[in-house]
């Protein structure tokens, strides 16, 4: 009897994955390499494209090497990668920058007077907000700053183009990973003239806009037998995280919220159609030809707790950390935390955004620190998520992955904050699972994205506390109106 495996390969912004999974979506193997960023001047963030592509072929590898199967029992692999990255190419295809992330900042000025200027017909047209993430914001201070590279340049690239690009010859992109540019019309799915010529640059420049499932065959030799997979294995374009990493875990229909807390965090929705925000608090990116993925990230997840952590010196390990916190009664006996200590996305969309602890008392010790900290990242995307839910309706299943959904006592508080029901995959890997399910879809191995939901394997769920969600509702109501007040002195 045939086994037949597929593969996810996953780009963060912190580390590349590459997962081995059965049809079911049970792990098989996984391997992880990490990706360093540079920080050369402040606000400025990089990496290099060339060091991340020897990432991804080294971590494809591993984990066909642990999995102890056969590279012709693997059907195919779905690409997933983060958003908002931008590379200057030159004609051969040679990077000519390095990646700026989501994270570089440097064109906030730019941001600002756009904003005020054009912001209301820009968000608009794309549904991206106006903020120094964007590859558009990116693209206008290299033509402000006379940016060599920029000058350079024949080509613009995410590090998921210029992956592709190097193993395949190609100039592709998919409808998520262009829209997140800034640059694309989810209505039309083409590069938009008006935002071209604010750049300077021509539809040539960028690569050609294609669905989730297209096919990519003929990688060359020598990547594929460093990978230790076979050169005629079929590799599926797939899409950016947020919306695979909402498939994964099975949060694709109406009602359906998924919310993703690593370094940084997110909560998303699919949804048909465009739908954008009145006061440009969320984003709209496309999926599919008729779906798109609205909701609002966040630049303070676990690096808030990351950075408490440090900072009292605690030697423990990130769990007992995180279980000090356990000890505390909820709201921290009146200590609220803001947590935009990294600036902030969405709700603010402010790069110079700070964090602040209100209500400090002498009696506060570092567990009532940790709580509010926990406590403030879940208001955080609580409030994120009322945006969200002014547009799609009230959330009624909601599923959560990323590296806090490792901890039951933040998983009972996200239920108890936003009084639903919370599903957590076993895997732990949802990105890495959409991706390899829209590659499943493509090859026509399985016959619908939808048909992912009775292939996920799940915990249990966590039910909310009505006590604790009545405490909780009285707390989020003073952490709205501090944050309100404080956004003016940014």
């Amino acid at each position: 009897m045939s086994r037949e495996f597929v593969l996810g390969l996953d780009i963060g912004t912190t580390s590349v994955k590459a997962c081995v999974f059965n049809l079911h979506g049970n792990l098989i193997s996984e391997a992880e390499e990490m990706i360093t960023s540079y920080y050369p001047r402040p606000s400025w963030v990089e990496q290099n494209p060339d060091e991340i592509e020897r990432s991804a072929v080294q971590a494809v590898r591993d984990a066909v090497e642990k999995s102890g199967i056969g590279n012709n029992e693997i059907l195919t692999l779905g690409f997933s990668s983060a958003m908002h990255s931008l590379i200057c190419i030159n004609q051969d295809g040679k990077p000519l920058s390095p990646a700026l992330i989501w994270a570089d900042g440097r064109s906030y000025p730019q941001a600002e007077e756009i904003k005020e200027t054009l912001g209301n017909r820009i968000y608009s047209k794309t549904g991206t907000p106006i903020h120094p993430m964007s590859p558009f914001l990116k693209l206008v201070w290299m033509k402000e700053m006379q940016y060599e590279p920029y000058q350079e340049a024949k080509y613009f690239m995410s590090i998921k183009e210029y992956l592709l690009e190097r193993w395949f010859g190609q100039r592709v992109v998919d409808y998520s990973m262009a829209s997140a540019t800034g640059l694309f019309n989810p209505q039309t799915h083409q590069w938009d003239n008006e935002l071209l010529k604010l750049v300077d640059i021509d539809a040539e420049q960028l690569s050609k806009i294609v669905p989730p499932t297209e096919i990519l065959t003929g990688i060359k030799r020598n990547v594929a037998e460093e990978m230790g997979i076979k050169p005629e294995m079929p590799f599926v374009i797939g899409a950016a995280d947020g919306q695979l990493a909402n498939l994964g875990i099975g949060a694709i229909l109406p009602g359906e919220v998924a919310i993703s807390v690593g370094t940084s965090g997110a909560i998303r929705q699919l949804t048909k159609g465009t739908k954008i925000s009145d006061n440009h608090e969320t984003f709209c990116y496309s999926f599919t030809e008729d779906t798109t993925i609205i909701g609002g990230p966040t630049n303070n997840g676990g690096i808030a707790l990351q950075w408490l952590k440090e900072l009292l010196n605690y030697q423990g390990s990130y769990d007992e950390f995180l279980s000090e916190a356990e000890r505390v009664a909820p709201g921290a006996e009146g200590m609220i935390f803001l947590p935009y200590i990294n600036g902030e996305r969405a709700p603010l969309w402010n790069q110079h955004a700070k964090g602040s602890f209100y209500g400090i008392t002498m009696t506060h010790k570092k567990e009532y620190f940790i709580r509010a900290v926990l406590e403030g990242i879940t208001f955080n995307l609580f409030q994120i998520g009322k945006a969200l839910e002014r547009l799609a309706g009230e959330p009624q299943k909601i599923f959560v992955n990323g590296g806090l959904s490792r901890s039951i006592l933040w998983l009972q508080m996200m239920a108890d904050i936003f009084e639903t029901e919370i599903y957590v995959s076993e895997t732990h890997n949802s990105a890495a699972w959409g991706a390899a399910w829209t590659a499943l879809v493509a090859i026509g191995r399985v016959h619908s994205f939808e048909e992912i939901k009775m292939n996920i394997p799940m915990g249990k769920a966590i039910i909310p506390n009505k006590e604790t969600s009545a405490i909780y509702k009285n707390i989020y109501e003073k952490y709205e109106m501090l944050a309100k007040d404080m956004a003016k002195y940014f």
